[in-house]
């Protein structure tokens, strides 16, 4: 069974460092040194530093939500991969629906910023996921399947083996709706059947994917008990200490109970 991981994404919260460290420091307590569920936190940029502070002698890991794929140069308002390293993070967002289709990220704009992360030693975690319109016209694998060839273009079996994917139906992503066990769970596993034949099944079976979009403390366990849904990229309920600590619960329990 693969490492269950869980996965925080803050997106524009909270409005100030003081709340940001307090709940990170929450979220310290409630997972201890239990290194049994991998867990990020990856909270709004200006906070990197103070949180990779405040989670010092802990097992959890601290992630940007996105990066820019040159190592320096004239970008405004952008951050290179060798930023977020000395700044103490472990992990990166990249290719979120909402930079996707908010501000117009191309698979292979994204593409760059995965070879470049990886080059930094840095732990892509890689979004993709299809609108409400592509799922009803039967177009989801279609659509999966594209991102994951762009994104993942000129990467090798062995890097591979260390990226996160999070299928992230766009759908799903903060309405309150989510994709059922089973709907998840199906295209989880095209996703993985597509990574085995790009790479291996060796290579596949190692990959974590995570699921994301609406996930809560009262749906987690039934999403995570899949066989190849192996954590949660998770959005609004990371922002309150007692939800998200109730989904790396759920994640403990289904790694002490084991799949079936």
């Amino acid at each position: 069974m693969r490492p269950l991981f869980i996965a925080g994404n803050w997106k524009m919260n909270p409005n100030t460092e003081a709340d940001a460290v307090a709940l990170a420091e929450a979220v310290k307590a409630g997972v201890g040194q239990d290194h049994a569920v991998r867990v990020a936190l990856c909270p709004p940029s200006v906070y990197l530093h103070r949180l990779d502070s405040a989670l010092s002698n802990s097992p959890i890991g601290v992630g940007a939500q996105n990066m820019h794929p040159e190592p320096s140069g004239a970008y405004t308002g952008e951050l290179s991969a060798a930023m977020l390293v000395d700044v103490g993070c472990t992990h990166v967002i990249l290719g979120h629906s909402e930079r996707r289709h908010g501000l117009g990220e191309t698979d292979a704009f994204i593409n760059r910023k995965l070879h470049a992360a990886l080059k930094a030693g840095l732990i892509p975690i890689l979004c993709i996921g299809e609108t409400l319109e592509e799922r009803e016209q039967g177009r989801t694998e279609a659509v999966v399947a594209s991102q994951l060839d762009g994104s993942l273009d000129g990467l090798e079996a062995e890097p591979m083996a260390g990226v996160v994917l999070a299928y992230e139906p766009v759908w799903a992503i903060g309405t309150g709706r989510t994709a059922t066990p089973e709907q998840a769970q199906e295209v989880h596993a095209f996703i993985r059947g597509r990574l085995a034949e790009k790479f291996s099944e060796a290579i596949a079976a190692r990959v974590v994917i995570q699921y994301g979009g609406s996930v809560k403390a009262d749906n987690a366990a039934d999403l995570l008990a899949r066989p190849d849904i192996d954590g949660a990229l998770v959005g609004g309920a990371s922002l309150k200490a007692p939800g998200f600590l109730g989904i790396i619960e759920a994640a403990r329990a289904v790694t002490r109970a084991g799949k079936g």
